[in-house]
């Protein structure tokens, strides 16, 4: 098998709409995993069972779960019930539901890593609930965990590729279209990898830096 640039100059329109979709499904996803994930560690602590079971009962099932089956779930059978949203939408739904029930994970880690005389010297000061935990709190606890919560960015981007099993032709959609097409393989293929590289390499890396820079202070 020969390369062949002009395969590569074919796909390369198709390729960038699959970057757009994998960006857009990444941004939104990652948004909704990071928020997601912060409300399910706060109802985790709620003093209220009726508060805390439930939400550890969704997480726990979500966690250990395929997404794809979530996916499925999200984008063929909860129309049957009304709601009904593109498959640009329901992939960023699914990749940030699932990933939020790690990073309320992470999110306790650091909540329950922050010093106990932090708590005290709150509750010293008469600090009122809310604000002891959006002033004290939550700002040491989301700096502890940030490289963490780097490295899940970088795993929901991996697992883009399965919003083409709902219609959503991210990268790897558009390659495999191009190559029912075409039966031209390698080149869409290669490109496709390389861009995963490119793109996860250097959020390692920085996800790294940052880690270093957030150790020294």
């Amino acid at each position: 098998m020969n390369w062949n640039w002009d395969v590569v100059a074919d796909f390369m329109p198709r390729f960038w709409d699959g970057l757009l979709v994998t960006l857009q499904a990444l941004g939104l996803g990652t948004l909704i995993a990071f928020s997601l994930g912060l409300v399910w560690a706060l109802a985790q602590r709620s003093r209220f069972a009726w508060v805390r079971w439930p939400v550890t009962v969704f997480t726990e099932f979500i966690r250990n779960t395929p997404l794809l089956v979530q996916l499925f779930f999200l984008y063929f059978v909860l129309p049957e019930w009304g709601p009904t949203m593109p498959a640009l939408i329901t992939g960023a739904i699914g990749l940030g539901l699932h990933y939020s029930t790690y990073t309320a994970e992470v999110y306790r880690a650091g909540i329950e890593g922050v010093p106990a005389g932090q708590w005290e010297a709150a509750t010293a000061l008469s600090m009122p609930p809310v604000r002891t935990w959006t002033s004290v709190i939550l700002p040491q606890a989301i700096r502890r965990v940030v490289p963490a919560l780097g490295n899940y960015v970088v795993a929901m981007l991996k697992d883009s590729p399965l919003i083409a099993m709902i219609g959503a032709m991210e990268m790897l959609g558009q390659a495999r279209a191009f190559n029912a097409q075409t039966f031209q393989y390698m080149e869409p293929i290669t490109v496709v990898g390389i861009a995963f590289i490119l793109i996860a390499y250097p959020a390692s890396l920085l996800i790294r830096a940052l880690e270093r820079r957030l150790a020294t202070h």
